[in-house]
């Protein structure tokens, strides 16, 4: 019987469930069965006849969790539930544009286009175009396209303000014009080409919102602005709209999310209040009252209060280490208790805001000897932008290793084609020589000159070898090679590529070989080993590792959030920016909510970052936390941690014993000390870099906001 399934609801969730008319906007916290709550919703409407299976369009944010729907679905009626639009904006989108191809003027098998597939074709326009890919980095022009379809703009609505960006918007037009003679669509485009059809043709319009009475949506705090109005074209004036979301979750702003889209719902479809899921199955009181005073810092919240009949369970474990390396350590030893106690490796997982942060927790994993997974992304010495790096370190081991000169012969691109390197490997096999000596031995001609260009850097970065660290050697190398240039350029995941790039620096500047006539050998082993062993395979039982934006949907007994530090979590971009520390403290929020029974929020007094030592101020979400929730478990808590999170137990750190009350930087400055500056005013030490004599302070002005100053020109005094 149908009604078993309601008989399970608690009273907010039956509320929503049996809405007999009109829209919604149900505030669906973490773990409150939102999922639930969205399948038994159309049951409901189909069981009790109130509406016909063909009369439902229910929109998911992930092919996963419209699967999941359906297999529900099918379990709770007696029907066949693919005949509903069940779906993604863009699986959906595509089910439209396939029975309406003639009106949208496509070919009826047209082919779509995935991220790759779009990259290529906009190479290939460029090229045709003779446009510098230097100057417009296809990866940009890509961003660029994308981003104006996801606001619904074609080119020629655009209004570029400098020759930039009215030349991309060239290109843009090009590149329709290019989809459209070739009868292909890429992702955005089907959501707007579908748009648009529902925009201009009234009759298909009225087709469309006389069929579909009711429209749900998962995940509404992450619609874009197109994503928006497609929804309002379907259902017009008289369909019942039945949004979930959480305001609090909304954490993808820089894809174009936006969460004040709940509020425009509620505007435009006269709903006086949400309905709000506020009770959780996962996670015990005393986590769930942590993310509770950690949100209500955030203004223009929608409100809600999340809570559990399950118990407080146990305080929110807090940990300082004196270094990165020391954190990573604390984290492993906690692991192999929990597991000694019965936690499966699987059940636990460590949270990071940067995806360069693995390194160091990698590294302590592999000495550890646990098996770990990185989830959602690749080990660090095996992401693209590491290993183009340690290729060109190779070459400046051994120039005659073919693997790594084939690897960044035209990385970044320098006009070596594949024909090139098919005659030099040609030549190669002929004189039964390395690459290396073909290349060195090549005559004349246009390709030889970009043959020779490339010997004449791997000879100058083996001669810079020879003078530099290696850690200088290093940075060098990787600003040298033009990867840093490359990846600079790179508008569509380059600042995590960079921030890789500078934790291989803090590697090298921390590595401690055992010959130090052979750093570089010992290092490329060292990153071969590590590479090469511990990440679990499949069904095996891993620790996992992940961004806290990969984390989000998952849930763990056991969860540990590190890295919790002043311009690292959160991170250095928001801090200026209210909107922007807001969206941090979300994310933040998602972290949090993803342990069920123990959480631990861990962070370091000193860290390598970018290669050099910063000493970065703790997070201000821990100040946010009541120190009634909180056990403290590190023996200092040195300046910046809030003194009401007193010690509670004592655990001795990796490297020392014992340390200062407030930590002394290079110069006699310390974090947290008042400064002055003759221009900028009066100020407070956040953060600092330190590479050998060289020392960066990072300053908040009281009116001038958060600046880095080098203190060999900056002219700062105590305040």
């Amino acid at each position: 019987m149908f009604s078993d399934h309601l008989a399970g609801l608690n009273p907010e969730q039956l509320r929503a469930v049996t809405l007999a008319q009109g829209s919604a906007l149900v505030l669906a916290g973490a773990g409150s069965g939102k999922t639930r709550v969205l399948t038994t919703r159309i049951a409901w409407l189909i069981a009790g006849q109130r509406a016909m299976a063909a009369n439902i369009l229910a929109v998911t944010f992930t092919n996963k969790a419209a699967r999941e729907m359906h297999t529900r679905l099918s379990v709770m009626l007696p029907i066949n539930p693919r005949g509903m639009w069940i779906g993604t904006f863009h699986g959906l989108s595509n089910r439209f544009l396939r029975t309406h191809w003639r009106d949208a003027g496509l070919p009826q098998t047209f082919a779509i286009l995935d991220m790759q597939d779009q990259l290529a074709a906009i190479k290939r326009l460029m090229k045709s175009l003779q446009v510098s890919d230097e100057k417009f980095p296809p990866r940009q022009v890509q961003a660029f396209i994308n981003s104006h379809k996801d606001q619904g703009l074609r080119a020629e609505a655009l209004k570029p303000h400098d020759a930039f960006n009215a030349k991309l918007t060239e290109l843009y037009a090009a590149y329709d014009a290019q989809c459209r003679r070739e009868g292909v669509v890429d992702f955005a485009e089907l959501l707007l080409r579908s748009y648009e059809l529902l925009s201009s043709n009234e009759a298909l319009r009225e087709h469309y919102r006389a069929r579909f009475s009711h429209i749900l949506v998962d995940e509404f705090q992450d619609t874009n602005k197109l994503q928006y109005a497609w929804l309002t074209l379907f259902a017009g004036p008289h369909a019942s709209v039945f949004a979930v979301g959480d305001d609090d979750q909304s954490i993808y702003a820089f894809r174009g999310a936006e969460v004040g889209n709940m509020r425009r719902l509620m505007a435009d479809f006269q709903v006086a209040e949400p309905i709000k899921l506020e009770q959780n199955y996962r996670s015990c009181g005393n986590i769930l009252d942590a993310a509770n005073a950690l949100i209500q810092h955030n203004d223009g919240r929608l409100g809600k209060n999340l809570w559990t009949d399950a118990g407080a369970g146990e305080p929110v474990r807090l940990y300082r280490g004196w270094t990165d390396g020391n954190e990573a350590e604390f984290i492993v030893d906690e692991v192999r208790a929990l597991r000694r106690d019965g936690h499966a490796l699987a059940n636990m997982a460590v949270l990071y805001r940067s995806n360069a942060q693995s390194r160091v927790l990698e590294h302590a994993l592999f000495q550890a000897g646990l098996p770990y997974r990185v989830y959602g992304g690749l080990r660090f010495f095996e992401r693209q932008e590491i290993k183009h790096a340690l290729a060109y370190l190779r070459l400046v081991a051994s120039p005659e290793d073919d693997n790594a000169l084939l690897r960044v012969i035209n990385v970044p691109a320098r006009g070596i084609g594949a024909r090139t390197v098919e005659n030099l490997q040609t030549a190669s096999r002929e004189r039964g020589c390395s690459l290396w000596q073909a290349a060195c031995g090549q005559g004349g001609g246009r390709s030889a000159a970009s043959l020779g260009k490339f010997v004449l850097l791997i000879e100058q970065l083996r001669q810079d070898a020879l003078r530099l660290s290696f850690a200088q050697l290093v940075s060098h190398l990787i600003d040298f090679s033009g990867l840093r240039a490359m990846y600079q350029s790179d508008k569509d995941g380059g600042e995590e590529r960079l921030e890789n790039l500078d934790e291989l620096i803090s590697a090298a500047v921390s590595f401690a070989p055992e010959d130090p006539a052979q750093i570089i050998a010992e290092f490329l082993a060292h990153a071969s080993l590590e590479a090469g062993e511990h990440q679990a395979g499949a069904g095996e039982d891993a620790f996992q590792l992940m961004t806290v934006h990969a984390a989000k949907g998952l849930e763990f007994d056991c969860v540990f959030v590190s890295g919790l530090e002043e311009g690292l979590f959160p991170h250095e971009n928001a801090l200026n920016d209210r909107h922007g520390i807001e969206e941090e403290r979300r994310l933040m929020y998602v972290a949090i909510t993803r342990a069920r029974q123990r959480l631990y929020l861990t962070q370091a007094q000193q860290r390598m970052l970018h290669g050099q030592t910063r000493y970065p101020l703790p997070s201000r979400f821990m100040d946010e936390i009541p120190p009634a929730l909180t056990k403290n478990l590190s023996e200092t808590m040195t300046a910046g941690l809030s003194s009401r999170h007193a010690p509670a137990t004592t655990r001795a750190p990796a490297a020392r014993s014992s340390g200062p009350a407030r930590q002394a930087l290079p110069g006699g400055w310390c974090i947290g000390q008042s400064v002055a500056h003759p221009k900028f005013g009066v100020g407070v030490i956040l953060n600092a870099e330190a590479l050998g004599e060289e020392l960066r302070l990072y300053v908040n002005f009281a009116e001038h906001g958060a600046k880095w100053l080098d203190m060999r020109f900056a002219k700062l005094t105590p305040a």
